[in-house]
């Protein structure tokens, strides 16, 4: 059987494709009670108390746990008072098993957990009447109360509220439960994933259902559930300006390619896969087991091979940015991209830059794409081969060649492709890091003019370009054909081929291929022998 390529296997076994937000964690908090100046303003000048104190945050949190059980009582809701190490989870799918699908609260969890809050220090050596008090940023352990939701639209969520000053919010949603929310209503048939879809009847009304996971129907839900749910802030405090904001967490942009047979899928990972294993691209690959593994479970676990109980997931991170690509289910391929710091892409954290983000995490899913199918189809031509090794005039200027098989030249081109799949592209400084990691060289025995110099070269060569207005490059479609093929000639080719006949060729290596090399080379050895004869020439 032939051995098929990554975009062959996509190209003609994929069902659906279908790019929507996954996950999202978002911090819903008070703007104007995040610094010092913003409580004083609170207690002091809009509640008209003499001084700002910790009892007012102590008399005020009791007053709003008291509306927490009051709310609780009156709509007999479930309480659960999670142990240390329990899995939310679980208890949540045991309720939504046998829930009948109305709007409501499922049930409340309390937790004790710490929490960012502000505590109090009496400032010395002051004139004033009242000894004033110094707040400053600090943890405590206090009550979270996790309400489980199942909403008409966006189906199961939970909003934590944190029972102490300044009260901070968190709300988790997923974008899958919307869309799945939405084809029901529209009597649509569709086959879930586990936070996905496997089929749908009519796809272009979901990739429209899809795009509807924004900022204006993510604020919309929140804002529904906080007007339902018990506030410390009394309608006096709103009025004044003391209202929530939103700002995001974590977001996860999926991408979910359906296939139609699950052994379509193996193939695609039994070739991705080898490719990361030589060339190094991401820069961790783990094994999932579906079994938890403890000190008790029997048998040793070495793995050799991928078996039908392990999800292989191949990842790769930039700062505090997670790009991962599993099998989901034996199903489908997942590739998402998980930003838990949207500074990461020079975007700012409200929940308005969503669209912006959006762009960004659904690029980073298809550069990676991209580059898994230019590294198993990217041949070039001896003309380019021989420019790029050899060197050229461009504009007038001079560039060097990229010598293949020098050892700095080799590292770089495989920088590149570990840094192909960012859409922000890559600075001098990561390019030095990665290559020093490549060289195993000590920090600073590589300098920043040196990659300057490599970056020249590989900007003369068109294979990297300058983003505008930074100190950015972005690897090109030429660089990266360039970069996959001279790095799989080296590492596939030449180091494997070059060390079987030097380093074998002397040793008691009873192996078939290695008889066969050696033989060849005494073949080739005899015939330049009696070339060099016939011309008689020595050596």
């Amino acid at each position: 059987m032939i051995t098929k390529n990554v975009g062959e296997i996509l190209e003609a076994n994929v069902t659906l494709s279908v790019e929507c937000i996954d996950r999202m964690y978002l911090n819903v908090y008070q703007p104007r009670l995040q610094y010092v100046g913003g409580i004083r303003h609170f207690f002091e000048y809009h509640r008209g108390n003499v001084i700002a104190s910790p009892v007012l945050m102590s008399r005020m949190t009791h007053t709003f746990v008291e509306h927490l059980k009051h709310f609780i009582g009156s709509h007999k809701i479930k309480q659960v008072h999670f142990k240390s190490g329990q899995r939310k989870d679980e208890v949540t799918q045991a309720l939504l098993k046998t829930h009948d699908g109305e709007e409501g609260v499922l049930y409340v969890g309390i937790a004790q957990e710490k929490f960012s809050t502000f505590r109090s220090n009496k400032v010395k050596n002051t004139k004033e009447e009242f000894n004033p008090l110094a707040f400053i940023r600090s943890s405590v352990m206090c009550n979270q109360y996790y309400f489980y939701i199942f909403d008409d639209d966006f189906g199961p969520l939970f909003i934590k509220m944190s029972s102490y000053f300044p009260y901070t919010i968190r709300v988790n949603l997923n974008g899958h439960e919307f869309v799945k929310r939405q084809l029901k209503k529209k009597g649509i048939g569709y086959e879930a994933l586990d936070n996905g879809l496997l089929s749908c009847e009519q796809p272009d009304v979901l990739e429209g259902l899809a795009a509807q996971v924004n900022e204006e129907t993510v604020n919309g839900v929140i804002q529904k559930w906080l007007e339902k749910l018990p506030s410390p802030f009394t309608e006096e405090d709103r009025e004044a300006g003391f209202t929530y904001d939103i700002s995001i967490l974590q977001s996860e942009f999926a991408l979910t390619q359906v296939f139609k047979k699950p052994i379509q899928g193996r193939q695609f990972f039994e070739s991705v896969m080898r490719e990361h294993l030589d060339l190094g691209r991401p820069e961790m690959m783990s094994l999932i087991f579906k079994r938890r593994v403890t000190k008790r479970t029997p048998s040793r676990y070495q793995t050799r091979v991928i078996t039908r109980d392990t999800v292989p997931s191949l990842q790769a991170i930039y700062k505090h940015t997670r790009i991962k690509q599993y099998f989901k289910e034996g199903l489908a391929l997942r590739t998402e991209t998980v930003i838990n710091n949207t500074r990461d892409f020079d975007i700012g954290k409200r929940l308005k830059n969503l669209p912006e983000l959006r762009v960004k995490g659904f690029e980073t899913n298809r550069r990676l794409l991209e580059a898994q199918l230019t590294s198993q189809n990217c041949m070039i031509g001896e003309s380019v081969f021989q420019e790029i090794t050899t060197g050229k005039s461009v504009d007038q200027q001079r560039v060097s060649g990229l010598k293949f098989g020098d050892s700095r030249v080799m590292a770089v081109l495989q920088a590149l492709c570990i840094l192909a799949i960012f859409t922000k592209g890559f600075t001098n400084r990561m390019l030095k890091e990665k290559v020093t990691g490549l060289l195993s060289k000590k920090p600073g025995d590589i300098t920043s003019n040196q990659m300057t110099y490599d970056l020249r070269r590989l900007k003369l060569h068109g294979m990297v370009e300058r983003i505008s207005h930074s100190n950015r490059y972005q690897i090109t479609k030429k660089g990266m054909n360039i970069c996959f093929f001279m790095e799989k000639l080296h590492a596939r080719l030449f180091r494997p081929g070059l060390s079987e006949i030097f380093e074998t060729a002397h040793a008691e290596d009873n192996s078939k291929t290695t008889k066969t090399i050696n033989k060849a080379l005494m073949k080739l050895n005899n015939a330049m022998d009696q070339l060099i004869q016939s011309a008689e020439m020595t050596f």
